[in-house]
C-alpha cells in the first residue's frame, strides 16, 4: 500500500511524513509487529530513540517490510547519557548499527539539558552527521523559546524539528508559535496525550483524558470518527507533524486515516480551548545528562 500521509517540507528541503508512528514504550516483541502493521497501513514515518530499547526492532521492520529504504523516513534520538561530541559521535553509530541502516532520516537530540555546553557540543556533532550525510535532517526535542534562541545563537545550523509534548490538553501555542517563525517544524510526541498518563489519574489538570473528553467526542460523533482521529485530524489543521503510538493492528490502522475529512473553524476553536496549561512529561528545565538513565 501506498504511504497515506501527506508529505510536509523541511527548513533544509527534506520532505517528511506529517503522520508516523512512535514506538516510546514498546516493547522489542511489541515493535517489531508494529512496525510491519503500520507499513502495510500505509505509514512511512518511524520515529524511535536510544532511550526506547527497540531500534534494532524497528530496522527489522522495515528490512522485513518489502518497501524500498528510500520510502522510509527513520527518526531516532540521542540519549542524554551519550551527551558531549565525541560521545555523540559514537552513540550515532551505535544507533545506525543497531537498526542496520547506513542513515537516519532525522536525527534528534532527545532534551536540552542543564549542562548546556554538553548540549551545544551534541549538535555540533549532529551538524556533522549532517554534513557527512548520515542524516538527511537534524532537530531537538523538547526545546524552549528561549533555548531554541540561545541553540541558533551558537551553531551553524537551525533545527529542521522541535518533537515536543502537544496534544489539547497542552496545546503550547506559544512555543508552536515560536518554531514557525523560525522555519521549524513541530513534532508532537504524546498526540492524543496518553503517554504518560493512564488516564486514571489528573495529570491533566484536574480532567482525565483527551479520548473521553466531552467535546471531542462530541465532535467525533458529528464526523462518524473516533476521537483519536479528530485529535489527529487537529494536529494536521495546525501544521503539527504527529507520531501516535500504538501497537494495535486496528487502532495503528485508524490513526492514520485521518486525511479524507476536515474539522471546521468552530470545531478546531473548541479544541483549542481545551488547553489546561499542564504537560505531563517532565519539566525542560529539569532535565539533565543523568536523566531517564532507567530506560537504557
Amino acid at each position: 500500500m501506498a504511504g497515506k500521509s501527506p508529505l510536509i517540507n523541511l527548513n533544509n528541503g527534506v520532505k517528511m511524513p506529517a503522520l508516523g508512528l512512535g514506538v516510546f514504550a514498546a516493547s522489542a516483541e511489541e515493535t517489531a509487529s508494529a512496525i510491519a502493521s503500520a507499513i502495510s497501513s500505509g505509514y512511512r514515518l518511524i520515529d524511535t530513540a536510544r532511550s526506547y530499547n527497540n531500534e534494532a526492532q524497528v530496522g527489522e521492520g522495515i528490512r522485513n517490510s518489502g518497501v524500498d529504504r528510500a520510502e522510509m523516513f527513520v527518526t531516532t534520538k540521542l540519549f542524554n547519557g551519550d551527551y558531549g561530541y565525541e560521545r555523540a559521535l559514537r552513540a550515532f553509530d551505535e544507533s545506525l548499527g543497531r537498526l542496520g541502516l547506513d542513515y537516519v532520516d532525522l536525527y534528534l537530540l532527545h532534551w536540552p539539558t542543564k549542562d548546556w555546553n554538553a548540549t551545544i557540543q551534541s549538535w555540533k556533532a549532529a551538524e556533522k552527521i549532517l554534513g557527512d550525510g548520515r542524516a538527511r535532517a537534524i532537530g531537538v526535542c523538547n526545546f524552549l523559546e528561549d533555548q531554541l534562541d540561545e541553540l541558533i545563537a551558537a551553531s551553524d545550523v537551525v533545527p529542521a524539528v522541535n518533537q515536543i509534548e502537544l496534544h489539547p490538553y497542552f496545546a503550547q501555542k506559544p512555543l508552536l508559535a515560536k518554531n514557525r517563525a523560525l522555519g521549524i517544524v513541530t513534532e508532537a510526541w504524546s498526540p492524543i496525550g496518553g503517554a504518560i498518563n493512564d488516564g486514571d489519574g489528573d495529570n491533566h489538570g484536574g480532567r482525565k483524558h483527551p479520548l473521553t473528553d466531552p467535546v471531542i467526542t462530541t465532535i467525533a460523533e458529528a464526523h462518524g470518527r473516533s476521537a483519536a482521529q479528530v485529535i489527529l485530524r487537529w494536529h494536521f489543521q495546525n501544521d503539527v507533524v504527529a507520531i501516535p503510538k500504538s501497537v494495535n493492528p486496528e487502532r495503528i490502522a485508524k490513526n492514520i486515516d485521518v486525511f479524507d475529512f476536515a474539522l471546521s473553524d468552530a470545531e478546531m476553536a473548541q479544541l483549542d480551548e481545551l488547553d489546561t496549561g499542564v504537560r505531563i512529561g517532565p519539566d525542560p528545565r529539569d532535565v539533565d545528562t543523568s536523566s531517564f538513565a532507567e530506560f537504557v
